[in-house]
């Protein structure tokens, strides 16, 4: 006869090796050619992150911007930080469904989250279905619970700070030191990362010329261009961008976002305390304001008034250089979305302002002055 002890120890090797087990027999890749809606070559890595949309076929959902633009994402936090980015319609997002491989209407999709899976670009895995008996089938077999899109999209968005804090660290301590060697040793030391506008882009222009780099895997290709799109292009923006300087662990006050994943929109208040000068870095020009209107409504900065301002710096929106931020023309109502939505987009030149405001469908042109904490307000609406 068996001791207790060794049935018991025997049973639990048994469930973790079955846990094990049916992790191991589910794989995310598509089974087939995959559906892929981006435009040109780009059009195999997601836009925000760009993992291959290919390997992580089964947790992709897509979008249709306002201009027409079609995006696709490796996960549901990849569109989670795309949405503060880009003015998204979450009615029109889709998702492949599990079973089928098929884009579907995600708002009718029915998400597992939390099974056994690993998470794409999260620690909570999320896999939609067409129908919730085949959710509920799935959530028997790999665990989870069931739920719709606007839950699941909800607890995306809360996690995304550990989320990206997650993914960063893995960036740190693995792809960009194997990305800056691989960089070093089989790629161009002229490719300049500003010439793209997203991460895919950078992807497909290496994969394409073998000019730019030897002939790659996809893993070396993610690293190169990791490291080419967070390090070097990063470190370019702050040269350009003159006075404006956002360390790696800063984070909007208001937001929570990390400041320098958005160059582009990277704006500054400085504070003189005594002899000491401390400064805030926002995402946009939008959080900057409501945080110059009332900061300590977003924690203890009672140091932090405007009679104690000694510069506002804000970025030129079509030369990226710093500029005085209470000197510049801000357009309103345009249909360029920052990182946090509708934006005060920044001009040194009102005549800029004025070519911007008429390209872009804008309602209206302010000055710093002329700016008020209802119209603030009213851009999150």
């Amino acid at each position: 006869m068996f001791s207790k002890k060794i049935v018991l120890a025997f049973m639990l090797l048994v469930g973790l090796y079955s846990a094990s087990y049916a992790e191991n027999t589910f794989s995310k890749m598509a089974s087939g050619k995959p559906t892929l809606i981006q435009e040109g070559q780009k059009k195999k890595w997601c836009s925000v992150c760009g993992m291959n949309l290919k390997m992580f076929y089964k947790t992709s959902h897509t979008v249709k911007l306002k201009d027409g633009k079609k995006r696709q994402y490796c996960s549901m936090r990849c569109l989670a930080v795309d949405s503060h980015e880009h003015n998204i319609s979450l009615d029109a997002v889709q998702v492949v469904d599990v079973n089928s491989e098929k884009l579907i209407n995600a708002n009718k999709a029915f998400y597992v989250l939390n099974s056994k899976i690993k998470g794409t670009m999260s620690k909570v895995s999320k896999l939609a279905f067409a129908s919730e008996d085949e959710a509920n089938a799935f959530a028997k077999e790999y665990g989870g619970e069931v739920t719709d899109f606007k839950t699941a999209f909800a607890k995306a968005n809360t996690s995304l700070e550990k989320d990206i804090a997650m993914v960063q660290m893995k960036k740190e301590k693995k792809m960009y030191p194997m990305g800056k060697k691989i960089f070093e040793k089989k790629c161009q030391e002229s490719i300049d990362p500003m010439a793209y506008k997203e991460i895919n882009q950078l992807k497909s222009a290496i994969a394409s010329d073998d000019k730019l780099c030897k002939p790659l895997k996809e893993k070396q290709l993610q690293a190169v261009a990791l490291y080419l799109w967070d390090i070097k292009r990063v470190d370019k923006s702050k040269e350009d961008i003159g006075n404006i300087e956002i360390g790696k662990d800063e984070k909007c006050p208001v937001c929570g976002m990390f400041t320098h994943m958005f160059p582009k929109w990277a704006a500054q208040i400085f504070y003189k305390n005594g002899n000491i000068e401390q400064h805030q870095s926002f995402d946009g020009v939008k959080d900057l304001m409501k945080f110059y209107f009332n900061a300590t409504a977003w924690g203890s900065y009672e140091y932090f008034k405007k009679e104690n301002i000694t510069k506002i710096l804000v970025n030129d929106y079509y030369n990226q250089k710093a500029i005085d931020g209470q000197k510049a023309f801000y357009v309103v109502g345009s249909d360029v979305s920052g990182p946090m939505g509708n934006e005060l987009i920044p001009f040194e030149k009102e005549a800029d302002a004025k070519t911007f405001l008429h390209d872009h469908h804008g309602k209206s042109i302010v000055t710093f002055d002329k700016i008020t904490k209802d119209e603030v307000s009213k851009l999150d609406k």
